[in-house]
């Protein structure tokens, strides 16, 4: 348990040392700014710069395309399971003979859901009526 701490504040102290033996050198002034040797170093950052700037791009258009994508797809699949889902609603009903008088009969609805039906009808006849009148539609 203690082997751990020990190493790393050992650690931590040494870096904390080298970080400040720097920054010792940069108040001084004695830190220089060195010239590359190598004549192709200025192409090489022109180069680096270009390369960031077409992974850049190359991002943003896979990006693009994963998302065109994903849209399509999700689109395709909600479209053919709702196809699906009807094919087997209409296969089930076929299979189904149950066709008893008490099933083909309508329920009659409750008064009180009929209070409330109306209630919410009236209430989105009114907000359309404002929409109208504000000219939000």
């Amino acid at each position: 348990m203690y082997l751990p701490l020990i190493l790393f504040f050992l650690s931590l102290a040494g870096i904390i040392i080298m970080v400040w033996r720097e920054l010792v050198l940069v108040k001084n002034g004695l830190v220089v700014k060195t010239q590359h040797s190598h004549p192709f170093v200025p192409d090489l950052q022109k180069i680096k710069y270009l390369a960031s700037k077409g992974t850049k791009k190359l991002s943003y258009v896979t990006l693009f395309i994963m998302l065109r994508f994903f849209i399509k797809s999700s689109s395709f699949i909600k479209n053919k399971s709702t196809i699906l889902a009807k094919e087997i609603k209409t296969r089930f009903k076929k299979f189904r003979k149950d066709t008893s008088d008490e099933t083909a009969e309508k329920k009659e609805v409750s008064k009180y859901l009929k209070i409330i039906s109306e209630y919410r009808h009236k209430i989105r006849a009114i907000k359309h009526r404002i929409k109208e009148e504000e000219g939000i539609e």
